[in-house]
Parts: structure tokens; C-alpha cells; sequence
């Protein structure tokens, strides 16, 4: 913890607790190192209204926590039956996460070196390849899109911060910036940490689910007791996840390197336009791995996504493209354009988003708008009505398909100011990737 949280330690983390064996441990942990290093501690635990027990294991965590003198909250979450269940899950754990830490910028996470074996045959089974074959990172950046409500994420739990009062809660309340997942026992197996527990003497629950065969994870674990007599056990696999991750540095300074040499953020009237965009004849000549990944890169970036589209999906668009073709995925639409390829957002994507602009105002997952006198107007795209109210576009806008994507200021049915278009006084709508203003597509292959 030490490591990952150092040199210079924060005044307070959170760590997310559900009552089991792994993040039981994880809490006794925590609250010895917190307390010798002068570090305040808040704990949540997410109930998903899917068991009737889960409400007492969240009782469990909450008088452990009292014992120990942290606080702790409680937070619920009410699945509306679609789609797949662990993975709605996953979302709503990380936006409740999000947005009830307060100020805290570390969460704390019980993942083990099990995780990273089961996680492994997992995505092999998908076909991954290096970049979901590689082994989770000790630290990990989460930022979700704007005020969304349905966002992909791949991590569970949460921790609250100072502005919220202990207790239970339904309300996912606003969101604020992005924070960090620390994963401390990643080195660690699971039984290791159960006999930490019975050492102490602590108590945890066992999920039922963990062995309801109609998981993938839980059938991988028990695979995992066939594999490991063949010599691919859980280090074994986890070995092999951590050496892919070194690959995946490499092959991600390679991509940066093809990303200066070939690519560029678009701009339009001196006002970033929210496109990516490749010389073809430079990106043509790259290797397939290099063109897919930055291809992946570039609609994660564009569409603010938490996740890469499937590589099969990317592969079959990029075959489209490299033949003078053009294609959508994952919100964005991709096309070549002259010696250029193009991706820019999907104007169907944008439909219904309207957003009143105030004070902190997100559209899209990465645009703000900049000028008091904007406050209670709206931000959308342009979409082919602004398109109409530019009648006199001047020289180095740019064109029909891309324009209709671009933000824009309205008033009403009026369009008000797109800065791409010359419309309005300019430097009104600024690009912040990620919910993170400054960032560019090179920190983003770098940190994602």
C-alpha cells in the first residue's frame, strides 16, 4: 500500500467491502497499515438487492467497521432486469462509487492473484488478445462519462467521502472528477488471506453464487483445480498475465510513436473538433496490431467509453476503412477521407442528449462550456438544424458529416455559438476527453 499510495500519502482512502473472505481480510488490513500511517479510512459496502442475505452481510461489514472505529455506508442498488446481470453490476458499482466518494481519490480494492488467473481464462475463452490477456494494473484510472447512467465498467465496490453522512443510501447524487482503484493484493492468493482472517478470528460470508456454475468466473475457478494438475495453475496464469502486461508497454510505445508520426487531434477555426484522424498512406504501412490498436484507442476516445470495442469488431471495420470504405462502432463513424481517416462521433449516438449548461456542465462525457453569459441555455450537437443556420461558413469549417456532430450553444430553436463554425464569439466549448480538461490522445494511449 505503501508503494502505491506513496511517497506522499493521502489524507484519507476509501476501501470497498462486501463481507467476503477477500475484502474481510482486505479491511483488517487496511485499518492496521491506515492506522499506523495516520490515514483516515471510510468503507462502503454496495447491496444489489439480488439475495435477501446481502442486507445482513452489509450489516456484518457495518458493525465490523464500528468495532474498528471507521465509518461505513451502505449503499443500494435495484437491477431493472436487463441485460446481463453481473455486468449491470459492475456498472452500477463503479457510478455509485463515484459518485459518493466526495473528495477521496484512492479506492481501495481486495482483487487477488486468483482474480488474475480466473480474469485470464476468461478473455482467453473471448479470444483476447495481449491488451485483455495482460494482467490488471495495481492502479487504475476510472473516469466516467458526464452524468450518464448506464456506463460500461469492470470494477466493483465503492467508498464514500466526507460529504456524505453515514448511513444507508438509495441516491447515486452528482458525480465528481475521476479517482484511482488501488489493488494492494494482487501478490496475494486467496487462501492466504482466509487464514489471515481465521488467524484473527474475523468474520466473512460465502456468496452462493460463487458456486452457481451459470457464472463464467466460477466455472473458470473450478477449472483452474484441473489445470493446475497439468502445471497451469493460478501463478502459473497469473505469471503469464504480468508478462503479457510488459508487452502491452511496449506495444503501446510503439503505437505513440506511430501516433506522432501519422496522427492528429482534429481542429477546425482554431476549436478542437473532437476528431481523430491517421494519414492513411503512413497508416497503412503499420503493422496489424499497431493500426487495431490505436483504431480501438481512437473510438474509446471519441465515444468516452470505459471500454475498447470487441477486436473482431475492430479488425472487420479496419478492412472497411484500409479499403476505401467507411463503417460505425461503438457510437463513432470511421471513413477515409482523401489521404485521411477519419473518426469523428456518430450523430445518431448524440440524439436526446440535451444538457442546460451551469457550472461544471458535461455533454457528451467531454465537453464544457465556458461564459456566464451561456447559464441557462442548452448544449447538443448541431446537428442538420444548426446546420442550416450557418449559411455562410467560412473558409476551413468543416463539412456536412462531421459539423453535424460538433457541440453547440442553443438558445431555444436558435443557435447561439458552435465555435468549429465561426458561430457565436469563440472559445466558448472546450474539449476535456475522459472528464479530464488538458488531457490529449497521446495520455490517453499511455493511460488506458
Amino acid at each position: 500500500m505503501g508503494q502505491l499510495l506513496g511517497p506522499v500519502f493521502p489524507p484519507a482512502v476509501g476501501l470497498a467491502v462486501s463481507g467476503g473472505g477477500d475484502s474481510m481480510a482486505m479491511l483488517y488490513l487496511a485499518h492496521n497499515w491506515t492506522r499506523r500511517w495516520g490515514l483516515q479510512l471510510r468503507v462502503v459496502t454496495v447491496d444489489h438487492g439480488l439475495r435477501p442475505e446481502a442486507a445482513d452481510e452489509a450489516a456484518m461489514v457495518a458493525d465490523a467497521c464500528r468495532a474498528l472505529g471507521w465509518p461505513h455506508e451502505t449503499l443500494r442498488w435495484h437491477w431493472d432486469g436487463q441485460g446481463n446481470v453481473q455486468n449491470a453490476a459492475r456498472q452500477a458499482r463503479l457510478r455509485l462509487m463515484d459518485r459518493w466518494r466526495g473528495d477521496l481519490g484512492h479506492i481501495l480494492m481486495a482483487h487477488t492473484r486468483d482474480d488474475l488467473a480466473e480474469t485470464f481464462l476468461m478473455r482467453l475463452a473471448r479470444g483476447s488478445g495481449v491488451e485483455g490477456l495482460s494482467a490488471m494494473s495495481a492502479r487504475r484510472v476510472v473516469r466516467l462519462r458526464g452524468t450518464e447512467s448506464r456506463e460500461p465498467s469492470g470494477d466493483g465496490g465503492g467508498a464514500g467521502g466526507a460529504a456524505s453522512a453515514p448511513g444507508n443510501r438509495d441516491s447515486e447524487g452528482p458525480r465528481s472528477a475521476g479517482f484511482e482503484v488501488i489493488r494492494p493484493c494482487l501478490g496475494m492468493r486467496r487462501e492466504e488471506l482466509r487464514h489471515y482472517l481465521r488467524t484473527l478470528r474475523g468474520r466473512w460470508v460465502e456468496d452462493p453464487s460463487n458456486d452457481d456454475g451459470r457464472y463464467d468466473r466460477v466455472r473458470m475457478r473450478r477449472l483452474l483445480v484441473t489445470l493446475e494438475a497439468e502445471g497451469l495453475g493460478v501463478e502459473t496464469l497469473a505469471m503469464t498475465a504480468d508478462r503479457l502486461s510488459r508487452a502491452k508497454e511496449a506495444l503501446t510505445a510503439r503505437a505513440l510513436t506511430v501516433w506522432a508520426d501519422t496522427g492528429q487531434e482534429g481542429r477546425a477555426l482554431n476549436a478542437a473538433t473532437g476528431d481523430i484522424l491517421f494519414r492513411q498512406t503512413g497508416f497503412a504501412a503499420t503493422e496489424l496490431d499497431t493500426q487495431m490498436r490505436l483504431l480501438a484507442a481512437a473510438l474509446q476516445y471519441v465515444s468516452s467509453t470505459s471500454y475498447r470495442p470487441r477486436s473482431d469488431a475492430v479488425e472487420a471495420l479496419l478492412d472497411r476503412v484500409l479499403a476505401g470504405g467507411a463503417g460505425t462502432l461503438q457510437g463513432c463513424e470511421v471513413r477515409s477521407c482523401g489521404d485521411l481517416i477519419q473518426i469523428s462521433r456518430e450523430p445518431a449516438a448524440l440524439t436526446g442528449q440535451l444538457v442546460p449548461i451551469s457550472d461544471g456542465a458535461l455533454w457528451d462525457g467531454r465537453w464544457t462550456v465556458y461564459g456566464q453569459e451561456f447559464k441557462g441555455l442548452t448544449l447538443r450537437s448541431l446537428g442538420e438544424d444548426g446546420w442550416a443556420q450557418c449559411p455562410g461558413r467560412p473558409d476551413g469549417a468543416p463539412r456536412f458529416r462531421t459539423a453535424r456532430a460538433l457541440p453547440s450553444i442553443w438558445d431555444g430553436d436558435r443557435l447561439v455559438a458552435c465555435d468549429a463554425l465561426g458561430v457565436g464569439p469563440g472559445g466558448t466549448i472546450q474539449l476535456t476527453p475522459m472528464a479530464q480538461p488538458g488531457s490529449s490522445f497521446a495520455n490517453f494511449l499511455l493511460s488506458h
